[in-house]
């Protein structure tokens, strides 16, 4: 099942802004697996994905579709899915999956079960991207560190990420659900590159004589 896809009016509007705890684990393309976190290094090749952070929500022969977290918009839930059950409720802020198709709707879910249509990515994490279970995660009581709204998302082709894995473009990190709801995402990747830059610190290349 793919993204739910609604139209947005204030994306038109121009109202959407960029917002400027464990190690990294591998940068190899072997250890990419649903759940994982990937950052952008320092130097990206690709300015749309600079400082990005993102969860795989999907990930397979079939290519990976991924979240980024790192990306709160100025818009809160009630503003821009006007209309929508539950959504009237939400004073929490939208995120930006990332760059591509920015009509779709998707929702990360901390619970022990998931809403209609949605899929386990990993531990207690749901990915939802049908409209009813959008819906209906909206309209149960949860808090805002169990449940975020994305629109867009990033995504690969079959083999592409791991291209760019093997060109050095991104660092693995486990799966981490504290990282998912972050209260401080446009912080995230400043956290987490700096903890792969001390690894290298504490683990300096050994010398032979």
């Amino acid at each position: 099942m793919g993204p739910w896809q609604v139209t947005l009016a204030v994306l038109a509007a121009g109202f959407l802004t960029p917002a400027p705890p464990c190690s990294a684990q591998s940068i190899r393309p072997e250890d990419l697996a649903q759940g994982k976190i990937v950052i952008m290094k320092r130097d990206a090749p690709d300015p749309l994905f600079a400082h990005s952070v993102i969860v795989l929500a999907r990930y397979g022969k079939t290519g990976a579709l991924g979240l980024m977290l790192h990306y709160r918009s100025d818009l809160t839930i009630r503003q821009a899915l006007q209309g929508i059950k539950g959504a009237e409720k939400r004073n929490d802020p939208l995120f930006v999956g990332g760059p591509v198709e920015l009509q779709t709707v998707t929702a990360l879910l901390r619970s022990n079960s998931g809403p209609p249509g949605a899929t386990l990515v990993a531990g207690k994490l749901y990915l939802v991207a049908s409209k009813q279970g959008i819906e209906t995660a909206l309209s149960q009581p949860r808090k805002t560190s169990d449940l975020r709204i994305f629109i867009g998302y990033a995504g690969w082709g079959p083999g592409q990420l791991e291209r760019e894995m093997g060109l050095g473009a991104w660092y693995i990190f486990n799966y981490d659900e504290s990282l998912m709801f972050d209260e401080r995402p446009e912080t995230l990747w400043d956290r987490l590159i700096a903890t792969t830059g001390l690894k290298r610190v504490l683990f300096p290349a050994p010398r032979f004589r």
